[in-house]
């Protein structure tokens, strides 16, 4: 019987579904690398995540392998080129969880300057401070958006309603702009947005793309957002343009290293500053991990895949 192996958490209805197209299904969403080399035999489909590195080892070992499918969207934890060279698909499911993940960095945005989680924090503290929270509209803001793909675009819909400029730099695309959403190049977003927002996939072009450079050349003090990949910021230099007052905040979803377990003690300083600022959100890489996202992700990738 045709294999499948699905390597990360999933909606039970994808493995149901694979069942029904009359597949062997591997349920194991905290299986390791070595045990996925181990287990490749008659496998047709590897389902992945966030965890597991389909690389040319891995891909050379599956012998029957016809499809890769990737939970959400960013590729680059597979070997894509070498994948398809041996006929083998690869599908993502971006459209699935885009809005999620637009509606998170929605959420971080106007708490952040609104002040809400940092407040609340006071409150249960004890002080009621209200000159000193005083918020800030979204209203009539510019908003620049990195990357205008299924979520860049996603959360430049959210914004229609509040009155905003968008600004959007895209290297890859053009012809897009329309009404609110204007085409702008990298330096024009710097110096105009009051909120940057990054939803770019890792790439060696993206790898620490909001770097010293970048904050050094902000003209309006924007909040950041990064709902994207943790490696695309690099939080030596984020720290730096918070102290310097470079930014007037940061929403991070992703951090470059995820794993907290493993911190080294430099890694350990850094997030403990982070969190000990009141302008500063941090969440567990969950902007794409809706319950609504969670179903439609694999929906999107069964319909792909034509099962």
């Amino acid at each position: 019987m045709r294999k499948v192996i699905i390597t990360s958490k999933a909606h039970p209805q994808l493995e149901e579904q694979l069942k029904k197209n009359g597949f062997d299904v591997l349920y194991a969403p905290t299986i390791t690398y070595d045990e996925v080399c181990r287990n490749l035999d008659k496998v047709e489909g590897i389902i992945v995540s966030t965890r597991i590195n389909v690389d040319r080892r891995l891909i050379e070992q599956a012998k029957e392998l016809k499809w890769i499918g990737r939970l959400g969207s960013g590729m680059e934890l597979i070997d894509v080129e070498f994948a398809e060279s041996h006929g083998i698909k690869c599908i993502s499911s971006p459209e699935g969880n885009s809005n999620a993940v637009a509606e998170h960095a929605l959420g971080m945005l106007l708490s952040l300057m609104n002040k809400i989680s940092s407040s609340q924090q006071e409150v249960k503290e004890g002080k009621w401070l209200r000159d000193e929270n005083r918020g800030t509209e979204l209203s009539g803001k510019t908003v620049g958006i990195i990357g205008y793909g299924n979520t860049g675009s996603a959360f430049a819909r959210l914004l229609q309603p509040f009155d905003v400029t968008v600004l959007v730099y895209d290297k890859y695309k053009f012809g897009f702009a329309k009404d609110y959403i204007k085409e702008a190049s990298l330096d024009q977003l710097c110096r105009y947005a009051d909120v940057i927002s990054f939803h770019v996939p890792l790439t060696d072009e993206t790898h620490y793309m909001a770097n010293k450079i970048i904050f050094a050349s902000l003209q309006k003090k924007p909040w950041l957002l990064n709902t994207s990949r943790g490696k695309v910021v690099n939080l030596d230099d984020l720290v730096m343009a918070l102290k310097n007052n470079q930014l007037s905040g940061a929403g991070l979803d992703v951090l470059e290293n995820e794993n907290l377990t493993s911190y080294s003690d430099k890694e350990k300083e850094i997030l403990a500053w982070l969190l000990n600022q009141n302008n500063v959100l941090i969440t567990p890489h969950i902007a794409g991990y809706s319950h609504e996202a969670f179903l439609k992700m694999g929906e999107v990738l069964m319909e792909k895949l034509g099962f």
